[in-house]
């Protein structure tokens, strides 16, 4: 962690002294581009295990789908709630991971309709549609993880128990 650390401040470092006024910018939507860059994580996971289980391995289509969506989900549930929220508590984990996967059916629900409303009543583009069905949802999801899922209490702390006095803190 400590490398991890070191190349993060030195990008930090050198980030804001070139461009003082887009990293203050940044700062202040710091959780809105963790937000993004943690989800586009968990979808390059989804689509390099898909195609390392079916196109690589030779799955059945259906069993690679729902491998690959298994591990994108698990590494976008913790990206958000440890990085993005910064929500630490190991004991709402269970009940987290439960409004987790109800809002994902939420989301899937959602979609249906506004890809249907969109192509087929609107004769928007579907490709067009989804994008922007996307955006959409993913403003939804933002509001409901920080305000509900991964919200904290005031007497919860931001920071995760250190273990060890050499910590350098964690990448903000």
């Amino acid at each position: 962690m400590p490398l991890i650390n070191s190349l993060y401040f030195r990008f930090k470092n050198f980030f804001s002294a070139h461009w003082p006024n887009l990293f203050a910018h940044c700062e202040k939507q710091k959780s809105v581009i963790k937000f993004i860059f943690a989800g586009s994580s968990a979808a390059a996971v989804d689509l390099i295990f898909l195609y390392l289980f079916h196109g690589l391995f030779r799955w059945e289509l259906v069993l690679s789908t729902s491998l690959a969506f298994i591990l994108s989900f698990i590494v976008s549930f913790t990206l958000q709630k440890f990085w993005t929220f910064r929500n630490y508590s190991q004991k709402k984990i269970p009940v987290q991971f439960v409004l987790y996967i109800a809002n994902a059916f939420i989301g899937l629900n959602l979609n249906g309709i506004m890809m249907h409303y969109s192509v087929n009543k609107m004769h928007v583009w579907y490709l067009f549609a989804q994008i922007l069905v996307n955006i959409l949802i993913g403003f939804y999801n933002f509001f409901i993880y920080k305000f509900i899922v991964f919200r904290k209490h005031p007497h919860e702390t931001n920071r995760p128990q250190e273990t060890t006095a050499t910590s350098t803190g964690d990448l903000a």
